[in-house]
């Protein structure tokens, strides 16, 4: 009786945990294609105005919205709207590049700190406790007003500040999944390192990864709307929310709107962002770190 008890219990387990799985990839999905569709709409969306996002018209200039200018012009009677959708490729996909970017190197740091022993994982953390010294968004403005004003300076300012936290959470969960039964037998197996890292470390560590990632994009966006806000980020005549803010703000009393729109935009992306890394983590429900394959 005992025997069957615990039979049937292991088969609904198993039930369970495929149901989640199957559950997971489709919430995976979702996301996935929410994600592309703001992306897509943020970075082709320009293609569907009639309008040149640095092509002055002075004859309309700081004209209301409109419907030849949905949201109006701005002070060289250039459509804000054309910008906004330009402004979405600096934006959005600048941001994603420093978050991806940062991740990879993080992710390497902390799989070396956690999997390659003693000495590795000490002066690894100690590098990294260094750059936690100093707030994060400090330390850019420092380093791309140090370097210039560019577009370049502040891409690798905001990395140089943006893999601490990838490398201490994957240093955290490597130590925990290292010692774990899947990774002492393949070990035992002779399997290297390598391969024991990309088969059975990489994989279980993924979610939390990806949580910490949409959190550390929808930062990155606003770390570089700051900084091309205080003239360090994305030089005019460029087209980026942080810099329209800008050029909005002498004009902030006759057309609020020069700031209102692009501020809009900030806001709303780094919510739907955030929304979305919530919700995923509410849905893997704080057990990131899986049991191994």
């Amino acid at each position: 009786m005992t025997f069957q008890i615990q039979a049937g219990f292991s088969e609904e387990t198993d039930l369970q945990k495929t149901k989640h799985g199957k559950d997971l990839n489709r919430f995976l999905f979702r996301l996935g294609v929410m994600v592309l569709c703001v992306l897509a709409v943020a970075t082709t969306g320009f293609l569907l105005s009639p309008y040149a996002p640095n092509s002055p018209d002075f004859l309309n200039r700081l004209s209301p919205p409109s419907q030849a200018h949905w949201l109006g012009t701005d002070q060289l009677g250039r459509d804000i709207a054309t910008r906004l959708l330009y402004g979405g490729i600096w934006s959005l996909g600048l941001a994603f590049l420093i978050t991806f970017v940062g991740a990879v190197m993080g992710t390497m740091i902390g799989l070396v700190a956690g999997h390659f022993g003693r000495a590795a994982d000490v002066v690894l953390m100690r590098m990294t406790d260094s750059f936690f010294a100093f707030p994060e968004l400090i330390a850019a403005v420092t380093i791309a007003g140090v370097l210039g004003p560019s577009t370049a300076n502040m891409v690798f300012a905001l990395i140089l500040v943006g893999w601490m936290k990838f490398a201490r959470l994957v240093r955290s969960l490597s130590i925990d999944l290292v010692h774990r039964d899947f990774v002492v037998q393949a070990r035992l197996n002779g399997l290297p390192s390598t391969l024991i890292l990309w088969r059975h470390i990489l994989p279980n560590i993924g979610p939390s990864l990806l949580v910490l990632w949409t959190n550390a994009w929808s930062r990155s966006i606003l770390s570089i709307s700051g900084l091309s806000f205080l003239g360090f980020g994305v030089q005019p005549p460029n087209a980026e929310w942080g810099a329209m803010l800008l050029d909005g703000k002498a004009y902030m009393q006759t057309a609020p709107y020069l700031m209102i729109f692009p501020g809009a935009a900030i806001l709303l992306c780094v919510l739907a962002i955030n929304l979305a890394g919530d919700r995923l983590r509410d849905f893997l429900g704080g057990n990131s770190v899986g049991t191994g394959k």
